[in-house]
């Protein structure tokens, strides 16, 4: 018998309106992780995460004399099931679940997990963690003894070819928040912790391409969009910096890390070309395969190449947009903390726009990350009475909005008895905007600048 139709069978052996979790655990969860590769040496029961216990962690045993099961630290995957009679299909016991796993993945002796499971033996759900993001692996599949092989050979796949990079989308329906400053900054911050990034303009008007001092080589991004045939390593660049136009004491950063050099790679590129801006939305559907899905495929091959791929792309939700959020896992928002609208824009990414991209995808993603402030005033009162402001108004947006809770993308501390409205927030830098002249980063010509986003970086994303 294939451990595939043993877990089949225990699964049949379970009551559908079971009401004892430890049953779930013993008759389906750990056969489950049997199925996916690990043996009994390499599973754990009521593993203590650093914020309480998760029914399961499993690790490969590296080392016959340091198993898993006797030493247990260092978990690649945990495991947290539910009785049958608890709904993780949808509602508030599958969203406290979602909480759940993401709380243990995150937890400071889970820094080694990489993938979490959610299931109740109705329904199973995989998350991938990658530094500080939890994001969906899959759907939230429904269980059934017809699907369970396949559903297996799914999750095994996946947890065995882990893909090294993040991609993340920087977007809002509403112009004027920063968002290709945020990917230029963003990447090369994460670039001073030692990470490959690539950065993709998709934004017809081509703003990043520009202040990067980039122009597409003989081969373009349209041309890759239009012909499937075409490598995607063919359009891809790389950013260099000089020396001497940037500040003395970020360069050095670099001659420590690479020895000293004139120029310094910084991230690679797929820059915008002119003919991208002929891409209406009419205009995309007739020439370039699979639509809003085609730059997701593109990139794919990209996707073990880099730590993270950051995906620039213009405000209106028209095609190329679409295609930016349907390409990403996560997607990050800028809001300006005095510019009302930009707040209630997110609101409509958060509550339309992506819920609306993962109902097409299918695979449970993208997932949104909470918004944060750019370009907040220097001035103390008149960036705290902006700051005031902005909360009123997010007050009236998250108590307005029936179809879901909107707390934890606005006010991502904000506590049941601690009431922390805190968000993360980048002060608005005179440097910012001109270094776009100097075609270069900001973070390279002022260390404040460059500690705001290496702090954007730890924040959302770097788990140091």
């Amino acid at each position: 018998m294939t451990e595939a139709s043993y877990l089949r069978e225990k699964l049949e052996s379970i009551s559908p309106t079971e009401r004892v979790e430890r049953i779930v655990v013993q008759r389906f969860a750990v056969p489950l992780l049997q199925a996916l590769g690990f043996d009994e040496l390499e599973i754990r029961e009521e593993f203590e995460t650093g914020c309480g216990q998760v029914d399961l962690a499993a690790r490969k045993n590296v080392d016959p004399e340091d198993t898993f099961l006797r030493s247990p630290k260092n978990p690649y995957l945990l495991l947290e099931a539910k009785s049958r009679a608890v709904n993780l299909r949808e509602g508030s016991y599958y969203r406290d679940a979602v909480c759940q796993i993401e709380s243990y993945l995150l937890a400071k002796n889970c820094k080694s997990a990489k993938w979490g499971i959610i299931t109740n033996a109705n329904n199973i759900q995989l998350w991938r963690k990658h530094g500080k993001v939890v994001h969906p692996a899959t759907a939230n599949l429904d269980i059934s003894s017809d699907n369970i092989e396949s559903i297996v050979r799914n999750l095994r796949d996946k947890i065995e070819n882990y893909e090294r990079a993040l991609t993340v989308c920087v977007y809002n329906n509403k112009g004027g928040v920063g968002k290709t400053t945020t990917v230029i900054n963003l990447a090369a911050a994460l670039k001073t912790k030692g990470k490959k990034v690539l950065v993709v303009d998709f934004d017809s008007q081509g703003d990043l391409t520009g202040s990067l001092g980039a122009t597409p080589g003989k081969i373009t991004l349209t041309q890759c969009l239009k012909d499937p045939k075409i490598d995607v390593h063919a359009i891809v660049q790389t950013y260099r910096l000089e020396g001497k136009r940037s500040i003395f004491s970020i360069f050095e950063i670099f001659d420590r890390l690479k020895g000293k050099q004139s120029t310094l790679p910084i991230f690679d590129i797929i820059p915008r070309d002119p003919e991208l801006e002929t891409l209406t939305d009419s205009r995309a559907v007739a020439y370039i395969p699979k639509g809003t899905r085609r730059l997701r495929d593109l990139i794919a091959p990209l996707r073990n190449e880099y730590d993270y791929i950051l995906i620039d792309c213009p405000t209106q939700w028209l095609y190329f947009s679409q295609s930016g959020v349907f390409a990403a896992d996560v997607i990050l928002i800028p809001t300006r903390p005095d510019d009302l609208s930009s707040l209630n824009n997110a609101a409509r990414v958060i509550t339309r726009f992506v819920p609306e991209t993962a109902r097409s995808r299918q695979d449970g993603g993208p997932r949104t990350l909470p918004i944060f402030f750019n370009g907040v005033p220097s001035e103390s009162e008149r960036s705290e009475n902006a700051i005031k402001r902005a909360n009123d108004e997010i007050e009236k947006i998250v108590s307005q909005e029936r179809s879901m809770n909107l707390l934890p993308y606005f006010w991502p501390h904000f506590k049941k008895g601690n009431e922390n409205k805190s968000i993360f927030r980048i002060p608005d830098f005179a440097v910012i905007s001109s270094a776009k002249f100097a075609r270069i980063p900001a973070v390279f010509r002022d260390r404040r600048v460059l500690e705001y986003y290496q702090s954007l970086a730890r924040e959302y994303f770097i788990d140091e």
